[in-house]
């Protein structure tokens, strides 16, 4: 008889007798769980060889997304392109948040382009489990391969919307100079806390079923103290005449240091007197956010492997 023969046998008779429990008899035999949680580091390289799975199932999704619309793939576009034309209208023209700015335009776009790729990775991290109940029950694999697929997702759909924002920031008159080559520098950063943040909302999103309701909130609110319509020092320290300390709060916001950076590099008329080069307290935030969220995220998530798609 084999050893699994003889510990279901043991695992039967111990059952009727109730002389070992099952899970000493279990570990007695080197049994484990079929969903048991694997070590972090075992883990991670369970996620890398099924890299190819991850890339594949967000590049399919990106296609299916608007196979069933005239524009199709377009839309990756027009979204963000729209919604700026409506806060440009709203909050430049209306509003009179473009005064003291030389390129609103470009200002805007930036902010725009950038805290949306934070905002859908976010916003489609928390439904990555809760809406794909069926293919975790059907499949053993890492459950951190769905979040992480979510985010490449929006990664392809940022390197079309950064061509158009390129393109954008020429045409209000800038120039393009040797500091756009630190633009994958920001992209990837941010890209690292976006996997980060996927992963957080995630396991919240699996088990707190409210929350697809309040991230609109959530979002509109981190949105609008993260300085993508306004100049946070010229509203906060300027206009209000709070204290400086308080702007320096709200830099330290991670889709504003993000936002920060790539607009000191994109814009020659922003903040000139650092010459491209952001605060040092902008460049380390994003470094600290990105480190901080990937760890974080990734062993938050991995802490709740095993109850994943169940109940």
């Amino acid at each position: 008889m084999s050893q699994p023969e003889s510990a279901v046998a043991d695992a039967q008779a111990g059952g009727r007798s109730g002389q070992e429990p099952l899970a000493k008899l279990a570990k007695r035999y080197g049994l484990r769980r079929a969903i048991a949680r694997p070590r972090f580091p075992v883990y991670l390289r369970q996620l890398w060889e099924r890299r190819h799975f991850i890339l594949t199932y967000a590049t399919s999704r990106n296609v299916s997304k608007y196979s069933s619309s005239t524009l199709g793939q377009l839309w990756q576009v027009l979204t963000p392109l729209l919604n700026a034309a409506i806060y440009f209208l709203m909050f430049g023209l209306i509003l009179g948040g473009g005064k003291g700015i030389e390129n609103y335009p470009a200002f805007l776009l930036t902010g725009m382009f950038i805290f949306t790729f934070t905002q859908r990775t976010v916003t489609a991290g928390a439904k990555s489990i809760s809406g794909n109940l069926s293919l975790i029950r059907a499949l053993h694999f890492p459950r951190a391969s769905l979040p992480l697929a979510y985010t490449i997702q929006e990664l392809q759909q940022l390197a079309i919307s950064m061509g158009v924002l390129l393109v954008l920031v020429v045409v209000t008159g800038e120039t393009p100079t040797w500091f756009w080559l630190m633009i994958p520098v920001v992209l990837a950063l941010q890209t690292l806390f976006n996997i980060g943040a996927g992963l957080i909302v995630a396991r919240l999103g699996a088990t707190m079923r409210d929350l697809n309701q309040l991230l609109p909130f959530i979002t509109r609110t981190w949105l609008y103290a993260s300085g993508v319509f306004f100049s946070i020092q010229d509203k906060v320290v300027g206009s209000a005449e709070l204290p400086q300390w308080v702007a320096n709060v709200m830099y330290l916001n991670p889709a504003a240091s993000f936002i920060e950076w790539m607009r000191e590099i994109l814009i020659h008329s922003y903040r000139p007197e650092f010459g491209h080069h952001p605060p040092p307290m902008v460049w380390m935030s994003c470094v600290f956010w990105a480190v901080f969220a990937l760890g974080f995220g990734f062993w938050y998530f991995w802490r709740s492997e095993e109850r994943y798609g169940r109940g």
